[in-house]
């Protein structure tokens, strides 16, 4: 091809309305084609016919396993399936979640500036945390063109923020003007070939469902004393990676703003447990001591009074460091802040 032929769009949060306004304004001879990965839920209902109200001047088909890549033609990721592109065809991907997410936006474009290099214009839109970023940078470095919606114009900003953290992007705009952009740069001739990173594959193979041990995660990653949230494997930290990235043998990938994400969750519930069992000590201690005292045992109750008056300082503290990790009501201060200066 002469021209630069594929379109990858990703979006979470925030990202329909902006993809609707992107679609509508993409001519009817676009010559490149589109591919989409939104993030939704594994059973989640309305959003092909939301993009194919969007994309009326072109057809808009749900992304199936082998189907044929065509210019003036809108892919849609499905649910539970990473969206991946090889030579001309689709592939649906089975592999492990990325940053919580199947189909995962960085897969997408990580597989597309594999198999297409310059040819690739990828898009990063509104939504929270940072996939997307990743493949960003994987499309850049395979000499593709990178666009990204002002954050200033998303409503959850921190996907686009955190592309322009990580990527030197070639275009930062609303979503107005998107479309008619895309319009003019799918006209353009493509730039020179580029080297395709070999841990560039052997992600994507990880993605379409291809096994993942120690030896293939030890040619791209390191480990690191952390844990995986979903199968509690050990995680190796992506060697160079922008942004910052995880992987465990399993498979599952997290940026680290997903990775904390997830540990934060798993840290409050520990608490939680923490708090319950310390509390339920100190109620029997305390039992234990009014027992003591019943059967004439002043000792033995003194000790246990004791005991029982630590296990709840205990508990007082779990209970104020959970109060301080919550966020704040409206109008109420920090959790960290003592109103009274206490």
């Amino acid at each position: 091809m002469s021209n630069r032929d594929i379109i990858v769009i990703g979006g979470s949060s925030g990202a329909t309305a902006p993809l609707r306004t992107i679609l509508a304004a993409l001519p009817a001879d676009l010559p490149a084609a589109v591919l989409i990965v939104l993030h939704v839920p594994a059973r989640s209902l309305g959003l092909l016919a939301t993009v194919t109200a969007a994309a009326g001047r072109l057809p808009v088909h749900p992304a199936a396993e082998g189907m044929v890549i065509a210019s003036g033609n809108v892919y849609l990721g499905v649910p539970d399936h990473h969206l991946l592109v090889d030579e001309g065809r689709i592939r649906l991907g089975r592999g492990p979640r990325e940053n919580m997410a199947r189909p995962s936006i960085d897969p997408l474009f990580r597989s597309a500036a594999a198999s297409y290099g310059p040819r690739v214009i990828g898009v990063v839109l509104s939504g929270f945390l940072n996939d997307g970023a990743s493949g960003l940078e994987a499309i850049k470095r395979c000499g593709g063109v990178t666009l990204v919606q002002d954050p200033a114009d998303a409503i959850a900003d921190e996907m686009p923020r955190s592309a322009l953290s990580s990527v030197e992007v070639d275009l930062t705009l609303p979503a107005g003007r998107i479309g008619d952009v895309l319009g003019e740069l799918a006209r353009d001739l493509p730039g020179p070939r580029l080297p395709v990173p070999p841990e560039l594959r052997l992600e994507i193979d990880i993605a379409a469902g291809e096994r993942s041990g120690s030896d293939i995660l030890d040619r791209f990653a390191d480990p690191a004393a952390l844990s995986c949230p979903q199968c509690g494997g050990v995680l190796s930290a992506v060697r160079n990676a922008k942004p910052l990235r995880f992987r465990c043998q399993v498979g599952h990938a997290y940026s680290a703003e997903a990775l904390a994400t997830e540990q934060e969750g798993a840290v409050d519930e520990a608490m939680r447990v923490a708090l319950r069992i310390v509390e339920e000590r100190a109620e029997l201690v305390a039992r234990m001591a009014a027992d003591g005292r019943s059967a004439g045992r002043p000792a033995v109750s003194t000790m246990y009074d004791a005991r029982a008056a630590e296990y709840r300082s205990y508990a007082e503290t779990i209970r104020r460091a959970l109060l301080r990790t919550l966020p704040p009501a409206a109008g109420e201060p920090p959790g960290d802040i003592d109103p009274e200066g206490g």
